[in-house]
């Protein structure tokens, strides 16, 4: 008999909310996205250092969102999309 698994999700401390929040409302909005932290940063009350750490763990499959590393031209670009996530109307 085999066993299933789940991926497990990584908790994401409460000060992530905003961001969380952030980039559900940008990709609802938008459709996917390309991001640096430090535009994240200017827009909600955490630093870039701060926004690096939690995205690094929402690319592990923390929330719904998928997040990428894309590449690191003055500071990373991640790329952020979901299939999960309905349009607002």
């Amino acid at each position: 008999m085999c066993a299933q698994t789940t991926p497990q999700r990584t908790e994401l401390p409460e000060k992530a909310r905003p961001l969380v929040e952030y980039l559900r409302t940008r990709v609802r909005e938008e459709g996917d996205i390309y991001i640096k932290s430090r535009v994240i940063a200017a827009e909600i009350a955490l630093s870039s250092k701060e926004i690096g750490s939690f995205m690094k763990r929402l690319e592990s499959g923390a929330t719904e969102l998928s997040v990428e590393a894309w590449s690191y031209t003055n500071g990373t670009t991640w790329y952020v999309s979901t299939d999960q996530l309905t349009p607002p109307k």
